[in-house]
This record gives C-alpha cells, sequence and structure tokens, in this order.
C-alpha cells in the first residue's frame, strides 16, 4: 500500500519574477479537526486559512512562525492558524455561546456580521534580538472570501501582487498562490524596461490560467496533474516538495506562563473557587493541571514574556 503525504510544492516561472506553490494538505487537516466539531461553513473557512498559512509561511526568511487570526463579531469569534518555518501547522476556531451556524454561511456571516471584523499577521521570530517584539499588522476584514482578505493584506501591507485559490472540506484543505515579485533595478533601463514587461505579460496569463480552476477541481485533484493542466505551456521550475505536519508547541512552562499574566490575585481567586486549575490546549487538547502549589511557585522568579496565542479556558 502507497501512502501520501501532506504536500507544499514550490515553482517559479523561468525568465520572470513570478513564483508559485500548490499545497495539499490531508493528515494535518483531520488532524486538527479530530479534536473539535467545527460545523462544515466553519471547517471550510479554517480549511482555507491553515492552506494559506502554509503557503505564506514558506516564503519565510527566518527561523520562527507566522499567525495568522480573524477575530470576529459574528457567531465565530475567533480564527487562529500558526504554521512555522518548517511547515509544522496548529490551528483552532472559537465560536459564540449557543450560536447555530448555517452549511452555507459566508465568511462574512461567520466573522463580520456588523462590519467589526479583524484579519492580523503576526511575524514571530525564535530568535528575537533583545527587546525585539514580533511584527504585527492588523487590518479589517477586507474581502468576501478568505482568498481575497489576505490578498487585499498583501498588497496593502507587503506591497506584493499576490493571488490564492483556495479550498477546504473535511478531507483535504488545498491551495494555489502565484506572486509577483518586484524585480531589481539594473544598469540598462532599456533592458530592466523589457525585464518588467515579461515579468507583466507572464504573470497576467499565469493568473488567467489560474482562474480557470474551479474549486470542485482544485478539492479533487493532485498537485502534479494541477500544474499539467493549468501550465503545460509554460517553462517552470519545479523545486523539491516541503511537507506540512501537525505539531502543537504548547508546554506546562507556556501555560503557567499564561496563568502569570492573569496575576496572583485572580489565580488565587479561581483556586478559591475551584481547588485546583484544569487548562486543556484549545489546538491539541492537551490536559494541565494546576494546585496551590504549583500556584505558588508561579509568581516565585522572572515575569512571562506575554504569549500571542488566545488563552484556554480554564476548567474544573
Amino acid at each position: 500500500m502507497t501512502t501520501t503525504q501532506d504536500t507544499l510544492q514550490k515553482f517559479i516561472f523561468d525568465n520572470a519574477a513570478v513564483r508559485g506553490e500548490f499545497v495539499e494538505i490531508s493528515d494535518t487537516w483531520r488532524e486538527i479537526q479530530q479534536r473539535h466539531s467545527y460545523p462544515p461553513a466553519v471547517k471550510t473557512v479554517l480549511g482555507e486559512m491553515v492552506a494559506a498559512a502554509a503557503l505564506l509561511s514558506a516564503n519565510l526568511k527566518f527561523n520562527g512562525a507566522i499567525i495568522m487570526q480573524i477575530h470576529g463579531d459574528g457567531p465565530v469569534r475567533l480564527l487562529v492558524v500558526e504554521c512555522d518555518s518548517d511547515l509544522r501547522i496548529r490551528a483552532t476556531a472559537k465560536l459564540a455561546e449557543g450560536a447555530v451556524i448555517a452549511d452555507t454561511a459566508s465568511l462574512t456571516d461567520l466573522l463580520n456580521a456588523s462590519g467589526h471584523g479583524r484579519f492580523v499577521i503576526t511575524l514571530d521570530p525564535v530568535d528575537k534580538m533583545p527587546g525585539q517584539q514580533p511584527y504585527q499588522g492588523i487590518v479589517p476584514l477586507d474581502g468576501e472570501d478568505m482568498a481575497t482578505v489576505i490578498e487585499n493584506y498583501m498588497l496593502r501591507s507587503e506591497q506584493l501582487d499576490t493571488r490564492l485559490w483556495l479550498g477546504a472540506d473535511e478531507h483535504v484543505s488545498r491551495g494555489l498562490l502565484l506572486q509577483k515579485l518586484p524585480r531589481h533595478s539594473g544598469k540598462d533601463d532599456q533592458v530592466v524596461q523589457a525585464s518588467e514587461a515579461e515579468d507583466l505579460e507572464t504573470w497576467n496569463r499565469a493568473v488567467m490560467l489560474a482562474s480557470t480552476l474551479k474549486q470542485p477541481e482544485l478539492l479533487s485533484t493532485d498537485i502534479q496533474t494541477l500544474m499539467n493542466r493549468l501550465f503545460w505551456e509554460e517553462t517552470i521550475r519545479v523545486f523539491e516538495p516541503d511537507h506540512p505536519q501537525f505539531h502543537c508547541s504548547c508546554t506546562r512552562e507556556k501555560v503557567g506562563n499564561m496563568l502569570k499574566m492573569l496575576g496572583r490575585e485572580e489565580v488565587e481567586s479561581a483556586l478559591d473557587e475551584l481547588g485546583q486549575l484544569a487548562i486543556d490546549c484549545d489546538f491539541c487538547g492537551k490536559h494541565y493541571e494546576f494546585d496551590k502549589v504549583d500556584c505558588a511557585q508561579l509568581f516565585i522568579g522572572k515575569t512571562p514574556v506575554e504569549e500571542l496565542m488566545p488563552a484556554s479556558d480554564i476548567k474544573h
């Protein structure tokens, strides 16, 4: 029996400053879903975010992670996907209490019902310089679907022409990214102008070809077949594939730091009410318990560094 791996395939168009990536995530996507029972519409948007995070993380120029968040004002309050430079992924969603979500609900219905949704991308290096803070970009939730939201963000914040085609169901999360790269000026202006014209021609043609890709085809067709169907007339260079995988970075130390951020008074109040604190990771479901002795030890020593991820729920 043959096995398939989750795959991210990079490629570039020869003689043009245009690059592309395909991603197909199935095992990792099932791993994310098995700990939660999300409505179908939520699975679709979260799965598209998973594909998009992998596509963007593949071009990180540092050792660290990209964290994509949507803070919503509809029945979905928060979507979070984290993917590091090794394509290790985790994701979660938080729904409003008692939320009723139709299978056909759109991104706007789910997260931007009153127009106050926000899209956040955080770039978080592992090896920070002293005093260095993660870079964070926050913009309104501008777009009717996940691909458009990210395209608008990339154009506004990174000044990069980027196009995405995303799709997800309960089985697989897939995506295609095309990006027009800036070309450095040379000494001969005529050469530069000709090169820029060729770049634009290649870019427009690649986008036109990719725009023939419909979501059912994206979800049901493997990467190699899609690449051959869309770009069979183009001269492209294909690189060794990468392989996304599920990974949760939660640890007892990080959960303890989250409790320290709450403050001694709030933690002691919760202990008085509950006896001990039980915390489940929102991403992987791992269970952590802290009694009075554990919590007392938390407040002896250094002040914690603020975590970027949402705090898990405290349960009795």
